[in-house]
């Protein structure tokens, strides 16, 4: 008998996105299931179901494909971008699998993403349940203050609700500025810049050098590596039965 999962996993296997965001594309109306448009959330379907993304049948993806990127300034974090610029997929070369960002960094934003097409992956690396730490680099205005770092440790107010604790050490004193070594396991919108612009201090400068134990190593601005066994099971551990690249 075929399993029966839900659709917007079922896209997530097929490296459509990930699963999160299929629920979005369901909600928007772009999903057919045997010709039946689907909106809400809930359908269940298995491998004999006709599925349509935008009228085009997907199917499930037999490699799952696993890439470290060190993320230049000026791209952005999506598979396409209505605005015309330039996405971080336009520097990943040679690879056929349909891949996409598992979370996102700002257009200015540099350092460590991961791309996947691996649906499963990308929900539970992102899902706030799981309080995955990521440490960035920012260079901010000023110097701030012990009062200021304990603040931002403890947490700031941002839409109402205050921000998890988070590890906040000074690293370098310039003249104008200075950098802070910041850790946190939130996901928020713009987070880091927004709690250094609400205590005072804007954010000149943003990279984030690590996503849980895994960091970007030696890696310059641009280039990518697919991620090797080690350090996927650093992220999430094998999936038993999945053929995973670990090319070179």
């Amino acid at each position: 008998m075929e399993e029966k999962i839900r659709l917007q996993k079922y896209i997530a296997q097929c490296g459509i996105a990930s699963r999160r965001h299929a629920e979005e594309i369901i909600k928007a109306g772009r999903v057919r299931v045997n010709g039946a448009k689907i909106t809400e959330m809930g359908t269940l379907v298995t491998d004999k179901d006709k599925v349509e993304v935008d009228g085009k049948r997907i199917k499930k993806e037999k490699r799952l494909i696993y890439i470290m990127l060190n993320k230049p300034s000026g791209y952005v974090s999506t598979a396409s971008d209505p605005e015309g610029r330039r996405t971080v997929l336009d520097l990943i070369e040679g690879v056929e699998e349909r891949i996409y960002p598992v979370g996102r960094l700002d257009y200015d934003t540099t350092g460590l993403l991961i791309l996947t097409n691996d649906g499963d992956f990308a929900y539970s690396s992102t899902h706030p349940g799981k309080e995955t730490k990521k440490t960035y680099i920012a260079e901010v205005l000023g110097l701030p203050s012990n009062k200021t770092l304990r603040t931002l440790r403890k947490g700031v107010i941002l839409d109402g609700k205050a921000t998890s604790p988070a590890d906040v050490e000074v690293v370098e004193i310039k003249d104008k500025s200075s950098v802070l070594k910041i850790i946190i396991h939130e996901g928020r919108n713009r987070q880091v810049k927004r709690m250094c612009e609400t205590v005072g201090h804007p954010v000149l400068k943003l990279k984030r050098t690590a996503i849980g134990k895994l960091t970007l190593g030696n890696l310059k601005p641009g280039e990518w590596k697919y991620l090797s066994q080690q350090e996927i099971k650093l992220v999430r551990g094998n999936r038993n039965g999945t053929q995973i690249s670990t090319k070179k």
